[in-house]
């Protein structure tokens, strides 16, 4: 059996869902990497959800940066992986680019968003914000056009890194 992450003590595992995609249209998308949704991440009933997902990506490896949305158009990261924890409302999110795939994401839940990968949001009710979150050194610029040659080359060699932002860092095995 593979090393896989395990949940903090004390915390039921999420629900989670792995999304490959191919380039779409002139967004890159990763194919080294899927996008990872978590649901039920974290619990609604938490007071701080917002301080609750920093805690957790911090604790991970993965210093938070920000509180926000998601932009309203087609964009990806290509100096940065990042995870997005719902800490309010909901939305619908498209994710892969022009003809990627629609997702629902509520309070709890975190998307983590390989660079390359497309995503925008398509609505959100009231009070949606998430908390954003880079691997040490990266960082969520805003690219929405074609990649170059030498911006596909840095998205290639972009490390990866060894700890899931949000089932931390996979545990030796027995």
């Amino acid at each position: 059996m593979p090393n896989v992450p395990v949940p903090e003590a004390g915390r039921s595992s999420p629900t989670v869902e792995r999304i490959t995609f191919a380039g779409s249209d002139w967004v890159p998308n990763n194919q080294q990497h899927p996008v990872i949704l978590y649901r039920g991440a974290l619990s609604t009933e938490e007071r701080d959800l917002s301080g609750a997902f920093e805690a957790l990506f911090r604790r991970n490896g993965w210093p938070p940066q920000w509180r926000d949305g998601v932009y309203g158009f087609h964009h990806y990261h290509l100096e940065g992986h990042e995870v997005l924890g719902v800490s309010g409302g909901s939305a619908r999110l498209l994710i892969g680019g022009p003809g990627g795939r629609e997702v629902t994401v509520r309070a709890g839940d975190a998307v983590l968003l390989p660079a390359g990968t497309g995503h925008m949001k398509l609505s959100a009710e009231p009070g949606f914000l998430v908390v954003g979150a880079y691997p040490p050194g990266q960082s969520g610029d805003i690219i929405r056009q074609a990649p170059d040659g030498g911006q596909r080359a840095r998205l290639a060699a972009l490390p990866y890194p060894d700890s899931d932002p949000v089932l931390g860092v996979p545990q030796p095995e027995d």
